[in-house]
């Protein structure tokens, strides 16, 4: 006989419904862990379904312990659901669990344990539960020396997030650096990072401007390198002005607090992504049809 104890039981530790609750425990004879390995099955199914549909909103988050850090980037396919108290607390199981951890691949940390069966499992049942296509899209661990400090910021509630690590500095000033990498986005932390190619094609496009004006070529080619300081300050990280004191940039800032950056890790939600195109009254009628 199959109780309103067990059906709240298995809906409290699966978190599906009232109904998928009785009908797992008919379908199971009563038998609690066969009722869970069925929802969870058929939780696969639902979110199997999912798949194909465009998740390129949701949450980026940092979770720092000791000298280890990681940034993440989990997604849904609406904001709305980025604001869910239960995904949060998903994206927060995930990085815990990576930061636990040995791994560099996407791979490797959806096969990661959690209290909840694998990554690939936790997601797959919240994909169930939440009803929406959810997925770990990147992550990055970075460790530091005891000579270094992990900086990290979230802007807009986890739109963005910046981590970094300094040598010689302080928590204060390597949350100054991410929170300046967070808001102007700058595609590079050093000049020496900037590919040979972009810089020569900067290089030709500031020059045909330069003779565009009417200036000869040897003045046009002065001017080049001029231009060209321009162009690195607005995308290098180092060489932007700081956002707290626009008299010095931010290597200067740095080296005046005894530090040196070594890393800088940006991530936006969604970046290069396809964004999902809603059509609210498709959406409604998929639901009333049961799809």
């Amino acid at each position: 006989m199959i109780t309103a104890e067990m059906v709240k039981n298995l809906r409290e530790t699966t978190g599906a419904g009232m109904m998928d609750c009785k009908k797992a425990l008919s379908e199971c004879n009563g038998d609690m862990d066969a009722a869970i390995d069925y929802l969870r099955e058929k939780g696969i199914s639902k979110a199997n379904k999912k798949e194909h549909r465009i998740a390129a909103e949701g949450l980026a988050n940092i979770f720092i312990d000791g000298n280890k850090a990681v940034i993440l980037e989990v997604n849904s396919e609406t904001d709305f659901v980025s604001k869910n108290d239960e995904f949060k607390e998903m994206i927060e199981e995930i990085g815990k669990t990576i930061l636990k951890g040995n791994v560099s691949t996407l791979e490797e940390a959806l096969n990661l344990n959690t209290n909840e069966g694998t990554i690939q499992d936790l997601i797959v049942a919240k994909t169930a539960k939440i009803g929406e296509k959810l997925s770990l899209r990147r992550f990055e661990v970075l460790e530091k020396e005891e000579n270094e400090v992990f900086g990290s910021y979230l802007h807009l509630g986890g739109r963005i997030a910046a981590l970094s690590v300094l040598a010689n500095s302080s928590v204060e000033v390597a949350k100054d650096v991410s929170m300046q990498a967070a808001a102007m986005n700058p595609r590079y932390v050093f000049r020496e990072e900037v590919p040979a190619e972009e810089v020569e094609r900067e290089k030709d496009i500031l020059k045909e401007q330069a003779m565009n004006e009417g200036k000869p070529e040897e003045i046009a080619l002065k001017m080049v390198e001029g231009r060209l300081h321009k162009f690195f300050k607005e995308i290098c990280l180092v060489e932007q002005a700081f956002i707290k004191d626009g008299d010095m940039d931010v290597a200067t800032y740095v080296k005046n607090h005894g530090g040196t950056i070594k890393t800088v890790i940006r991530y936006e939600v969604g970046e290069g992504m396809e964004k999902r195109q809603d059509d609210f009254a498709k959406e409604v009628m998929n639901q009333v049809n049961g799809n």
